[in-house]
Order: C-alpha cells, then structure tokens, then sequence
C-alpha cells in the first residue's frame, strides 16, 4: 500500500518542528544559527535513540546469528538481514508487503520476541529499501511480479545452502501475501508451510467487500463523520484517488493503523546503522514498487491466487482487516486444496495483525506452524 505520501508528510512535519521557533526570528543570520542549532538537537536525539535501540535489540547469545549482507538475486545485489538466537531454529523468510514496503529499517523492533524461537529472514525485495539504493530506480522495468517470484526463490535457495537448513517457513504480508503464495506453487520443494496474513484473496472484489465492512463498522460505532464520508463517495470504484484515500483513512482509523504508521517510521528514523539516504530509498521504493506492481495485481481473483498447492498454507488473519477483508480471506483458505490448512483469526486486530499483535501471532506460529519445521 502507498504509505509514501504519509511518511513524506511526517518526515516533513518532524523537520518543521525542529526549526519552527527559528523561522519566525527578525535577524536571518540569527535564525540561521537558530535552525542549525536545533537541527542538530533533533539529529543528536536520533543518535542516541539508535544506540539504545542497537543495545537493546542486540543479539548477545553466542549461539545466536545478527548478520546484514548485500545478495547477488536476480542480476542484482539484494538486502537481507538475518537475526535468531540460536542457529538451530527453523527459519522463517519474511516477505513485506507494500509494495515497496520494506521491514528492515523498523523490523528489529517488530520481531525480536520472535528469535527465541525462530531465525528471522527480512529481504528488502527488488525496487524496495536499501535494494533500491543500490539498483537505482533504473530497474523499474525489471519489477514484475513473476520476475519477483524468482528473486524469492533464488533467495530462499541461498538461504537454505548458506543456514544450512533443509527448507524455510515462508511468512507473507499483504503484497507479500501474493508474492508468497506464487513462490509456494513454484517451489514447494523448499518450504516446509506458507502462512499469510494480511492475506490478499480476491483483488477483484477486495476494495467493494472492504468498503461494505467499513460502513457497517461506522453505523455500529455511531460514528457520523465516518458513516457520511463513506456514503458520500459510495461503493469503488472510484474515477479518481480522493474515493480510494477516504476509504483507506477510515480503514486505518479502525484498525488503530494510523498509531502504528507513525511509530513504525519512528522506529525506522532511529533504527541502527540507518541514515536518512536510506530512510529516503525506503520512501522511495514504496512508489516505484506500487507504481509498477499494483496494475499487474488488480486482476486476481481467488482462482488465480488459489488452487493446489504441495505444503500445508495457514492463514492468520486480523479479526477485523478493512484493507484486505477478513471475509474474502476465510473464503479463499476454504477454497483451496493443501496437504493441511488453516484459518486462524486474532481478536483485536486488522491488516497490521503480525505487527500490532506480534506476540499473538508468534503464539501461532509457534502452536500451529513450527512443528511443521522441526518434525523428524
């Protein structure tokens, strides 16, 4: 999703506040010496924000791997992180959604109760985060979906050799979600389960489904300005971006997604080792991801993202997802054929469950997926 826009304004709003006071001084030469001063103030409070944070996020078990690297995929040089704290648990490749949206800048914080049980993978995927800032936005014609599919298992295949493990558990959010599910038909070989969230089932029917759940989630909470909003720019689709972005406000309203947005780019401006070259690449891909990808998802449908598929699929879902509909989701795990599968929803939660609930989604994956991983 194009979080872009929202991260522009924020970061925007961040900078503003650091020189305020300044802008309004008489003497240009004293509000210069103002704004450096405070700009600098605002820089060193980024500092040390991101020492604690490396301090606290570290991995310190010796058994443990921290390792960041730069992979040759797909004819170009792809970021990756891999964090654990013990080598000898199975592995989960995480695949962000966005498109674009990459989780390496705020994801330390995001998954770390989860490396006491699993080694966790995150890949800034072709045209997104530090991927970009490498490749250069000169690789957009290279963005496709099927070319992304390969670059996953290409990836998955490095990490098997070089962890030393039979097969990955592969975790896929959002765009995520469809990037995964094509990996898993084209190499079931080697994955142990596919798990979704955030779980995209029908993009053909997901903005009319969604838009029908949010208006009935206004009238039940008697919100007003909510309820007429929606009713004003009616069902999608929409002639132009005003319909999508009232749709999306509201989406991430009740879902508490807009105190999750702000924290994760807080996270992401204070994350170790990062500057703002990459906090802008990260921007960055978002719209050379979604520009390139989003008009080659729109047309599929539950047939096209479902089927057979060779290992077992779970699907954990947010109870209530406006953006990607708890609904369809159910409806597309029923639909498909597996080994073994499962629908699973947590309470309290929407599209950013694996995030904002983090810790309930690891009870999950550890009830329910990990044995997959470990049987002998």
């Amino acid at each position: 999703m194009p979080w872009s826009r929202v991260l522009r304004g924020l970061m925007l709003t961040m900078l503003i506040s650091a020189w305020s006071e300044s802008a309004v001084a008489q003497d240009a030469g004293a509000a210069a010496t103002e704004t450096s001063e405070n700009l600098q103030k605002f820089l060193d409070m980024l500092s040390f924000v991101s020492q604690r944070n490396e301090q606290y996020y570290r991995i310190t078990n010796p058994r443990g791997v921290d390792e960041a690297r730069y992979v040759p995929i797909g004819g170009i040089d792809q970021y990756i992180t891999i964090r654990g704290e013990d080598r000898d648990n199975p592995v989960i490749l995480f695949l962000h959604g966005g498109p674009g949206d990459a989780t390496n800048p705020w994801g330390y914080l995001a998954f770390r109760s989860w490396l006491k049980y699993f080694t966790v993978v995150q890949w800034d995927q072709r045209g997104a985060g530090r991927t970009l800032g490498r490749s250069g936005a000169g690789i957009a014609p290279t963005i496709t979906a099927e070319r992304m599919t390969q670059d996953g298992v290409e990836l998955a295949s490095y990490l098997r050799q070089s962890l030393q493990k039979d097969k990955l558990i592969l975790v896929g959010h959002s765009w995520g979600s469809i990037l995964g599910l094509s990996m898993a038909k084209a190499r079931p070989d080697l994955f142990y389960a596919f798990v979704g969230t955030g779980q995209v089932a029908d993009e053909t029917r997901n903005y009319a489904v969604a838009y029908e759940a949010l208006l009935k989630k206004a009238r039940a909470l008697e919100d007003r300005t909510a309820v007429e909003e929606l009713l004003a720019i009616g069902p999608p689709p929409y002639p132009d971006f005003r319909g999508w972005s009232v749709q999306r406000k509201w989406s991430n309203l009740f879902e508490h997604a807009d105190l999750f947005i702000s924290g994760m780019f807080g996270a992401a401006m204070s994350a170790p080792g990062y500057t703002f070259a990459d906090i802008n690449d990260w921007v960055a891909g978002q719209g050379l991801s979604g520009s390139q990808l989003i008009p080659q998802t729109t047309k599929l449908d539950s047939k096209a993202l479902g089927g057979q598929f060779a290992i077992p699929v779970f699907v954990i879902q947010g109870a209530e997802d406006f953006t990607t509909p708890t609904s369809l989701a159910k409806e597309f795990v029923t639909s498909l054929r597996a080994p073994h599968k499962e629908f699973v929803t947590i309470p309290g939660a929407g599209h950013f469950a694996v995030f904002m609930k983090s810790d309930d989604f690891l009870r999950e994956l550890v009830a329910r997926v990990r044995s997959f991983a470990t049987k002998r």
